[in-house]
This record gives C-alpha cells, sequence and structure tokens, in this order.
C-alpha cells in the first residue's frame, strides 16, 4: 500500500518544525543550529523548517532569520529542503522577508495568515497571492487560526492553489472535513501542523508533516509514515498511539511548543539555550515529566 497523497512531496515527508537555538547571554546560536540540524538530518528529517512559530519567529530579527539559513543551509548542504518562515501581519513585510530567504538560501517560505488586524477573506488571498508574485520561491500557505485569528477558508484555499508558485499547506485549522475538500479539489500538498493530526492527515492524502516534537523524537515520528507506507496500518496507528502522551505534554500542557522542545532539548544537552521573552522557560517538575516519558517512548 502507498499512500497516493505523499508519492511525490515538495519538501519531502517528514519536516521538522526547528528551534532556534540561542546561547544562554539570548544571542542567536549559529554553532548550535548547525549542530542540531545536523542532527535531525542524520534521524531522518527530510526537511527543516526555520523561523516558524517553534523557531521563535516573532522575537527573531530579520538579519537572524537569514543569518540562520545560511548557517544551516551550510550545515546540510543540499541534503534535505529549508522552508523559511517569512509570514508577518504586514504585506510589505513579508514580501521583503521572502526576497530576503531567496537569497539566504531557502528553497520554499512559509507564510502565515496575517495576525491581529483579521483581514477578510479577499485580503488574505490578495496577501497570499502579493508574497507569491514577489520572489520565484515556492509558498507554503500556514494556517492556524488559533494563533492568527483568521483563517484561510477552504474556498480561499481552492483559489489560491490556482497560483503557480503556491504548492502547500501546513494545516493547523482543526477542520478535518475542510481540509479533506480541499485535498480533493486541488494538488496542494498538505502537511498536518499538529503532532496529534499526522498519522490521521497522512492516512487521507496529505504529504507528511511538519513537527514540533520532531525535534526531539525525529526518528520515532518519521516511523509511524514508514509503516504506513509498507502497508502496516496498525503498526502505523501503535506507533502514533505511542507517541501521543509526549506529543500531549509537548504541546497541549499548557506550554508553548517552543517551551517544552527547548526545555527537553537542553535536558539531553543538545542545542536549544533560553527562550525569548515574553516566553518563560519550563519549570522543574514539567522538565522531569517531558524526560520520563521521553526516555519511555525512545525504549521502544
Amino acid at each position: 500500500m502507498t499512500n497516493a497523497g505523499s508519492s511525490n512531496p515538495p519538501f519531502g515527508r517528514a519536516l521538522c518544525a526547528m528551534i532556534t537555538p540561542f546561547t544562554e547571554a539570548g544571542a542567536l546560536d549559529l554553532d548550535g543550529a548547525q549542530r542540531l540540524a545536523g542532527r535531525l538530518v542524520a534521524e531522518g528529517c527530510d526537511g527543516l523548517v526555520l523561523s516558524g512559530t517553534t523557531g521563535e519567529s516573532p522575537t527573531t530579527t530579520d538579519a537572524e532569520k537569514s543569518a540562520l539559513i545560511r548557517a544551516v543551509r551550510e550545515a546540510v548542504g543540499d541534503r534535505v529542503s529549508l522552508v523559511a518562515g517569512v509570514g508577518t501581519f504586514d504585506t510589505r513585510h513579508t514580501v521583503e522577508l521572502a526576497l530576503e530567504a531567496e537569497k539566504a538560501g531557502a528553497d520554499a517560505v512559509l507564510v502565515v495568515t496575517p495576525y491581529y488586524s483579521r483581514p477578510p477573506q479577499d485580503a488574505v488571498e490578495a496577501h497570499f497571492r502579493e508574497v507569491a508574485d514577489a520572489s520565484g520561491l515556492p509558498v507554503v500557505l500556514y494556517d492556524i487560526p488559533g494563533r492568527t485569528g483568521t483563517r484561510i477558508e477552504p474556498d480561499t484555499m481552492i483559489r489560491l492553489a490556482e497560483h503557480p508558485r503556491i504548492v502547500a499547506v501546513k494545516d493547523c485549522s482543526y477542520d478535518f472535513l475542510g481540509t479533506q475538500k480541499v485535498l480533493s479539489r486541488t494538488d496542494l500538498a498538505y502537511y498536518a501542523g499538529c503532532d496529534e493530526h499526522n498519522l490521521a492527515l497522512y492516512a487521507v492524502g496529505a504529504a507528511g508533516y511538519v513537527s514540533t516534537v520532531a525535534n526531539v523524537v525525529p526518528r520515532q515520528l518519521r516511523s509511524v509514515l514508514d509503516a504506513f507506507d509498507a502497508g502496516d496500518t496498525a503498526e502505523a496507528a501503535r506507533l502514533q498511539q505511542r507517541a501521543t502522551p509526549l506529543i500531549e505534554l509537548m504541546m497541549s500542557a499548557g506550554l508553548p511548543g517552543t517551551v517544552t522542545a527547548k526545555a527537553l532539548l537542553g535536558a539531553l544537552g543538545m542545542p536549544a539555550g533560553p527562550v525569548r521573552a515574553p516566553l518563560l522557560p519550563a519549570g522543574r517538575e514539567a522538565v522531569d515529566g517531558l524526560l520520563a516519558e521521553y526516555e519511555r517512548l525512545v525504549a521502544g
């Protein structure tokens, strides 16, 4: 059995929404980013998404974003896809970031729905089209209404799919029917953006996932897709369910995924560093719980 939706995913199947490592003083840690990127690729990631939500894009500068792309590209070469988060609430600024990402060596850009101003759907569509027209890079639409306050409605997504450079979606809409509607009527490559949906979306034709949890267990999450592609759907379900407790702790236990991913990576001696304000670090009790669940999962 082969998942038809994943037969030719544009950026691979297993993508990690990579954290942005900082030094203890809070500066960008490019050496740490290179080491982390190398580990993620070695552990099975097909692509890395830089400067997304997990990468603390609201609190990194434009120069830091470009430097991060260049450093990670140097570390991983052409072995994997690099998707650069460029989305902001300002169309002009988003276009500038897309052009800089192209210069820095990104393979595609991730563009979130403009937030705070809550534009209507015609304005949402115009925003994405202007960004897609501005550079030569493919565009991944990022639909996460829980953070932006505005979703990309399925009919808007269907119209946007007509643009030759709008090729994929990172889906955090929690609208399974709407997602299937777009899948059935477009060639957009869908990536699950919520780890609890990785297998469910893949089973109905998604291309794969963009995962925060993959920062710490990339091999375990990839194994779910591998089992499904091998035709062992029962094993795929078992592996997804086995990962669920860690997914819940990291993503749904009251702390942002950036905080939990950095806490766990730091506890494991991997590059991470502090989060930037207004985020605060995880407490000791939370870190202990994350470590215990991580150890249970990797024990097999």
